[in-house]
């Protein structure tokens, strides 16, 4: 073989969503992959491996380009943030060469600190609701309940509980739905786009009034990160509670969180 290396390398990736392209020309620039780390070491010199197995220890620190931040591992829609070890074995003229890649995950460390709980209550009624086209043609409800906290540490679940208290038409299903909200931009203007990440059914059909029901739900690895913002990207994390009725009127209450790692 003519030499054994391995490459190391992390960037963020950003993607305009369908709607934002062609928007702002400036974009484009501030579209570039963001590299953050990226370093080559040479294992073996060329030369012929023995028969059997070889075992090539190897160690790389995590040294960031420049004034970048080593940002936590995040796969999302817009904004992909990975970090991927490379090894190139170049060998003679007929043989092809060979490459591998696998991706490792970054974690940020613990902040230091204690996390301040911030525990929200909520009342949902037909007054309540913003975007409603016509509020008199709602059926009469009323929804009560709490977040035990806002601000989340990622390694654990988020928790509550909802009791509905009374509604004049059948609840068909009660759900939590996770949403990743990206935004990706410059100066010029940015383009903040909100997808789900995944959506969890807490109850199903009429419910019993009057009966706390808990809301609980885990943060999915590589697809959450704790909340990052900076001058060319943001992720941010949203909680919604959707309460679907039988007549397919769909009750949402939003609840932005921040998420962190202790």
């Amino acid at each position: 073989h003519q030499g054994i290396s391995l490459t190391m390398e992390g960037s963020v990736n950003l993607q305009l969503s369908a709607k934002s392209v062609g928007v702002f020309e400036a974009f484009y620039n501030s579209v570039k992959p963001i590299q953050i780390i990226n370093s080559t070491i040479e294992m073996v010199k060329p030369g012929k491996l023995p028969s059997g197995k070889t075992e090539i220890p190897f160690e790389f620190p995590l040294h960031v380009k420049g004034n970048k931040v080593l940002y936590e591992t995040y796969h999302g829609v817009f904004v992909n943030i990975q970090y991927t070890l490379r090894c190139d074995m170049r060998r003679s003229l007929l043989a092809k060469d060979l490459t591998k890649t696998c991706e490792f995950i970054v974690h940020c460390l613990s902040q230091k600190g204690k996390l301040t709980p911030s525990p929200v209550d909520f009342t949902i009624t037909p007054e309540t609701l913003q975007n409603v086209k016509e509020r008199a043609s709602l059926p009469k409800f009323l929804i009560r309940g709490h977040l035990n906290s806002t601000n989340c540490i990622i390694t654990q679940p988020l928790t509550g509980e909802l009791v509905v208290e009374n509604a004049e038409a059948a609840v068909k299903s009660i759900e939590l739905q996770l949403v990743r909200v990206e935004t990706c931009g410059c100066a010029e203007g940015y383009a903040r786009d909100a997808t789900e990440i995944q959506n969890i059914q807490i109850a199903d059909g009429d419910v019993c009034r009057g009966l706390p029901i808990p809301i609980y739900m885990v943060f999915p690895r590589l697809f959450t990160c704790p909340t990052l913002e900076t001058t060319n990207f943001k992720v941010e994390f949203e909680v919604n509670i959707v309460v679907l009725l039988h007549d397919d009127h769909l009750i949402t209450e939003n609840f932005p969180l921040k998420l962190c790692r202790m």
